[in-house]
């Protein structure tokens, strides 16, 4: 009993800096919120759905008509069925004067409460807020979207309904109007595709929110994971003159183009042909995504949204090729770009990794690690990877590949196991709308046993496979395809699986040669439905073999001169991995895109904000 009253008395939890309750401590309590009833506080959040309910005309009764504070209007108002009496007696139109009546006394607008559900994006549920109308016109703040900040009280529900709490506004603090005609959430059930043009709104929506608060979570389990087990977080530099990899699509830096003030005719032509190729993959994209939807037959509304976006594409597409056509017809000029007169004097360009960077910083501190985006500027469309990719990359000194792999499995049970822990309303409603499996997907992981297989072993596997054929070849010294990943841990192998041993050719220099000559010590960690999640490595310690390496694979000597030379200065045996963010959630959420698994996605051809 003295626990139910120290419940009831317990005040609710203030957010220190915006001095109001985030909707979480409320709804995520056991009781629902129940135990704060009674108590004023202050709440912010946006209009998710709304209704309204009309009071009742209260009438003033006879006596109090009669009082010296009755004003004429109410007494003519209640005296009303009196005069027409004795107007009726006395052969006037009634009509006539009761029009003239109405003329002369308006009609009050009728009083109403405006009944809110209304998000702050902390949790899954949204609270109910009642607003008078003498505090705000319904017409202001029942439309999606609007933001509500207001202090009242919290009560019982008011009304019959799901919720066991509300909030009662006393005062309105502010109000974010919204222009319902043109805000694009006014809708319900905007399409995913739809909102990846919306990316500034997005947020909003319950589902994108709950995968974002789920990618939080995966992004603070990991820094706890790496932290807890004794490793430095580094920031390697996003700006680099070193291709880590030797062999990626990298992103230029350079602000020569921005000086030269115009724009020649070539650079004009391959922004075109830029865009037209862009959009054309688009028209594909949307295409299919019609014939998905005609065959479903579930959603018309998204159906004549795609079948519009189709057709307006289809019409750039044809504007910019008949540009293109004009301007190849015209002399094009070529340009020479000199990187000494650039902001950094020589050639620089986006990281597609940072793991060059950090080992020089374990060859210092021990295990290192950074988290941040990525860059790699591939034009070949995959749902699973992005332009920009979020990236968490860790070094060990004095370690070999046995050591990574054995901490990449620990890494991924752990964070698998923190979102499960953590996220249990989010995950819930992920699965009611977009794919039930999900929390088996990530129990799955938690509890199988990884499987160990060399790629040969998995070629050879493959190779074994009669009732599938592959859309690739399955041949020794190629990368495995999506597929074929695919096939191996869902069909084979049936759970997670290590490859390690690859090609030499299908890994960078400063991946350790094998005995063989022919495979290094990297490993992959494959998974169910978005298939790799962590690449890694033991690094090369020899001298003389990156040396080799760099000059078979014809890479530029001079942008590695730094790294060579650590290798030359009391280099410790290093090995590592790389954990892909953006597969994992779209692992942990069932999306399939990874376009709507990051807040604002980078592909080729979009950079919309």
């Amino acid at each position: 009993m003295a626990s139910e009253q120290a419940s009831v008395e317990a005040p609710a939890a203030i957010e220190k800096y915006s001095k109001r309750v985030v909707l979480e401590t409320l709804l995520g309590r056991s009781d629902g919120g129940v135990g704060l009833i009674g108590q004023r506080v202050v709440i912010g959040g946006w209009v998710k759905s709304s209704r309204e309910f009309r009071k009742e005309p209260v009438f003033p009764a006879p006596e109090v008509v009669g009082s010296k504070d009755a004003s004429c209007v109410e007494v003519l108002q209640t005296r009303l069925p009196f005069f027409r009496s004795i107007l009726k007696v006395l052969g006037i139109g009634e009509l006539r004067i009761h029009d003239k009546l109405d003329s002369v006394v308006p009609k009050p607008p009728q009083a109403s409460i405006s009944i809110l559900l209304i998000s702050d994006g902390s949790c899954v549920p949204s609270l109910q807020v009642l607003v008078d109308s003498a505090l705000a016109p319904p017409s202001i703040v029942m439309p999606t979207g609007t933001c509500i900040h207001a202090e009242g009280i919290l009560q019982k529900p008011s009304l019959q309904g799901k919720q066991i709490l509300e909030f009662k506004a006393e005062t309105i603090l502010y109000i974010g109007e919204v222009d319902h005609n043109r805000y694009p959430l006014s809708k319900k059930r905007v399409p995913l595709e739809s909102l990846r043009d919306l990316s500034h709104f997005r947020p909003r929506t319950t589902t994108v929110a709950s995968v974002m608060r789920i990618r939080n979570a995966l992004t603070q389990a990991t820094h706890k994971f790496l932290l807890e087990n004794g490793f430095l977080n580094v920031q390697v530099p996003i700006i680099t003159r070193t291709d880590c990899e030797g062999f990626s699509e990298n992103f230029l830096v350079t602000t020569l183009l921005g000086n030269a003030g115009t724009e020649d005719q070539s650079s004009a032509g391959d922004t075109w042909g830029v865009k037209l190729e862009s959009i054309k993959a688009s028209i594909k994209e949307k295409s299919k995504k019609i014939e998905e939807l005609q065959r479903t037959e579930s959603n018309k509304e998204a159906l004549a949204s795609a079948t519009h976006d189709h057709k307006k594409a289809t019409e750039l597409a044809s504007q910019l090729e008949e540009k293109l056509k004009a301007k190849i017809g015209k002399p094009m000029q070529t340009v020479k770009v000199d990187f000494s007169k650039d902001f950094f004097s020589s050639k620089t360009i986006l990281t597609v990794s940072g793991r060059l960077h950090l080992e020089s910083y374990a060859c210092a501190l021990g295990n290192v690690y950074s988290f941040g985006p990525r860059f790699r500027a591939n034009k070949n469309y995959s749902n699973k990877s992005l332009s920009e990719m979020w990236i968490a990359e860790l070094e060990m000194a004095f370690s070999q590949i046995e050591d990574s792999m054995d901490c990449a499995n620990d890494f991924l049970k752990f964070i698998c196991k923190w979102i499960l822990e953590n996220c249990t309303e989010d995950l819930k409603f992920i699965a009611k709308r977009v794919d039930k499996s999900v929390v088996d997907r990530l129990q799955f992981i938690v509890t199988s046993p990884f499987e160990k297989v060399s790629y040969t072993e998995a070629v050879d596997a493959l190779k074994k496979v009669t009732e599938k054929k592959f859309g690739e070849k399955v041949e020794w010294g190629a990368l495995l395809s999506e597929e074929h990943k695919s096939y191996l841990t869902e069909e084979i192998y049936k759970k997670p699986l290590v490859i390690y041993n690859q090609p030499k050719e299908l890994e960078p220099f400063y991946v350790r040669l094998n005995d063989d000559g022919r495979t290094v010590a990297s490993f992959e960690t494959i998974v169910p439905k978005v298939g790799t999640l962590i690449r890694g490595s033991q690094k090369e310690e020899r001298l003389n073999m990156l040396n080799t390496r760099i000059k078979e694979l014809g890479l530029d000597n001079q942008q590695y001169e730094w790294y060579l030379d650590l290798h030359k200065h009391g280099v410790a045996r290093c090995s590592g991995f790389s954990f892909l963010l953006d597969p994992l959630v779209l692992y942990a959420t069932g999306l399939n895109d990874a376009r709507d698994a990051v807040p604002f996605p980078r592909s080729f051809g979009k950079a919309n904000n």
